[in-house]
């Protein structure tokens, strides 16, 4: 496994060589020697058919980094950093997620994240570093004019709840 850092001070992209064969393919998805500081305490799953888009999610309070691999299938991941102290602060970055490309991505604490499914089925895996608060959850629009992310897609397949998320600069005024 190799750890490459980006321009967002936290956010790093993890590279795990996939070992592929006829039977299917192996591949490592979490070394804790390269999260010494960080407390995983949380694992879950999900899927999502083509074309779902899930986010852009983050947590008020209890904020949780989270590890995000991909067990089957590919994902267009997204994150926008919302910590108001940091120099990339509204900005946002996105990686091609798979099961063949073996790459992964460590998200530290304040940033919102969603991701596109790209595949008939994607089966995604997060380690968090703290609990699920239902009450403490909060979305930003997919497609905020103001966060310029460019999604490869025009309708994607949103949960009512995330047909309700707010605005860039309504969470600004509020939250930031």
């Amino acid at each position: 496994m190799k750890i490459f850092i980006t321009k967002f001070k936290g956010l790093k992209v993890i590279k795990s060589k996939v070992h592929k064969d006829s039977r299917g393919y192996f591949k490592e998805t979490f070394k804790k020697k390269f999260f010494k500081n960080e407390n995983f305490i949380f694992g879950c799953a999900s899927y999502s058919k083509k074309n779902v888009l899930r986010g852009m999610h983050i947590q008020k309070k209890f904020s949780q980094g989270k590890y995000v691999t991909v067990l089957k299938g590919e994902i267009l991941d997204v994150v926008v950093d919302l910590r108001k102290n940091s120099k990339t602060f509204g900005k946002h970055y996105k990686i091609v997620l798979s099961s063949e490309n073996g790459k992964s991505i460590f998200i530290p604490p304040g940033f919102a994240h969603g991701f596109l499914g790209r595949k008939k089925d994607n089966i995604i895996f997060y380690y968090c570093t703290n609990y699920r608060s239902a009450k403490n959850e909060l979305g930003l629009k997919w497609n905020d004019k103001k966060l310029k992310i460019k999604w490869p897609i025009k309708k994607p397949i949103l949960s009512k709840k995330d047909k309700k998320n707010i605005s860039f600069l309504d969470y600004v005024k509020s939250h930031a």
